[in-house]
Parts: C-alpha cells; structure tokens; sequence
C-alpha cells in the first residue's frame, strides 16, 4: 500500500500536481479561496508553489502566516486537512 501511494505521489508530480499532504493533491491552476476578517483571499496553485496577490510562494504555511500575521499550518488555514474539515463554514473568532 505505501508503494501505491509513493508512486501515485510520484505520478501526481509528472503531472503537473502539488503535494500540499500525504493525503490531499492539489492540480496545476486550482484556486483556493478564504475569507479572514472581512477579506476575501485567493491562491492560485501552480506546478512549483503558490500565487498570492502577485507573489510566488513555496508553501501555503508562508501564505497564511502573512495573511494573518501569525503562524498557521497553511493547509489547515485554507481547510484543507481533515481535521479543519469539520470547521468549514463555521464562524471563528480570529
């Protein structure tokens, strides 16, 4: 089972994908979108990192930590890990 995952991961680089985790690849082009005290931000995913407000960054942690000023997992600011899964659509206080 690791080799499968491994060599799709592996595969997923070929073509033109970004390993944000183990379980989640994100496409060349996909947009992700989050609000954050009244602003609405997008990134733009890109073969070799991340496109936001005109910059190119290497990870999304770098994105979120700008955005909020503080430190964030990047994955988990723009929901995409499981455990910030639950959170969608919820109203935070930060």
């Amino acid at each position: 089972m690791l080799r499968r995952r491994l060599q799709s991961l592996a595969g997923a680089s070929d073509k033109a994908t970004m390993v944000v985790d183990l379980g989640l690849v994100l496409k060349a082009g996909t947009t992700l979108v989050r609000q954050w005290r009244g602003h609405t931000h997008t990134v733009l995913v890109h073969n070799d990192g991340f496109e936001h407000e005109g910059q190119r960054y290497r990870s999304l942690t770098a994105i979120a930590e700008r955005i909020t000023e503080a430190h964030w997992s990047g994955p988990r600011f723009f929901g995409l890990t499981k455990s910030a899964g639950a959170l969608v659509g919820a109203k935070t206080s930060r």
